[in-house]
């Protein structure tokens, strides 16, 4: 992967990754992620993806610079991005089924703290700061933050950040819930990569289903009877699976299984 590129994606061994490297999001960073987020949801191949920044930054959301000119220059369509970019990274990101692995090296605010609640683990650095940031500008949050935050935090704690708006550190982050895992800084993206893998190497189509039943669960839409039936279907779906068939048979031997996404 190269740096002359704002985001870019990248796939090997059933890997995918996306590297936002500009934590700043001008509507170049913002076209240049929302095609790779979309290459990542895409694959055919791809058995797990990594969402990763840099070591400054994950993403500190909109180039307020760039936002300044546009509120001068052509102040009708100063907020058209949020239709325009963030809900559609949003949503690409939440089109991806296999596993979501984020890699959080630094600051981690605004959209960019909507755009990594939208993965299934978080690895962040100890240096890595959070925040909403959104009242801090004068406005409402965007990217599905607000979504977010009471889906994990439940409403009192997600009014509080968003209204508050204090900056919490990588620890605080964990005790809330809003991070896996914290390591050193200088781990940060290596332990996230081990996760990714790690993931990329198991069971794919559990995997999928399992977000499945999660996301549904935590909908609300259905009640328990459907829950329980969608359970039933995709268990039937991946009790044929080579991968299900297999990993009983290494139970019998007192083997580890070996998945193959099959």
């Amino acid at each position: 992967m190269s740096e002359d590129r704002a985001a870019e994606f990248g796939e090997t061994d059933g890997l995918a990754v996306v590297r936002l490297n500009r934590p700043a999001l001008t509507r170049q960073v913002k076209e240049e992620l929302l095609a790779a987020v979309r290459q990542a949801g895409e694959s055919t191949t791809a058995r797990a993806v990594l969402f990763l920044g840099t070591d400054k930054a994950f993403c500190v959301g909109q180039d307020l610079t760039e936002h300044a000119r546009i509120q001068q220059e052509e102040p009708d369509q100063a907020l058209s991005t949020v239709r325009e970019h963030y809900n559609r990274i949003v949503l690409a990101l939440e089109g991806i089924q296999v596993p979501l692995v984020v890699g959080i090296g630094g600051a981690c605010v605004g959209a960019g703290l909507g755009f990594a609640l939208a993965g299934d683990v978080r690895v962040a650095a100890r240096r890595a700061k959070f925040g909403t940031a959104f009242t801090g500008i004068g406005l409402a949050s965007d990217s599905a933050l607000a979504y977010r935050l009471v889906r994990s935090l439940g409403q009192a704690r997600a009014m509080e950040l968003m209204l508050l708006a204090t900056v919490f550190g990588a620890d605080r982050a964990q005790e809330l819930g809003l991070v896996t895992e914290v390591v050193d800084d200088g781990d940060w993206e290596a332990r996230a990569r081990e996760v990714a893998a790690q993931l990329a190497s198991g069971p794919t189509s559990a995997f999928v289903a399992a977000k499945r039943e999660v996301r549904s669960a935590a909908s609300g839409e259905a009640d328990l009877p459907e829950l329980l039936e969608e359970e039933a279907e995709l268990q039937n779906q991946l009790g044929t699976t080579a991968d299900h068939v297999g990993a009983v048979k290494s139970f019998l031997n007192k083997e580890k299984p070996a998945f193959t996404g099959r």
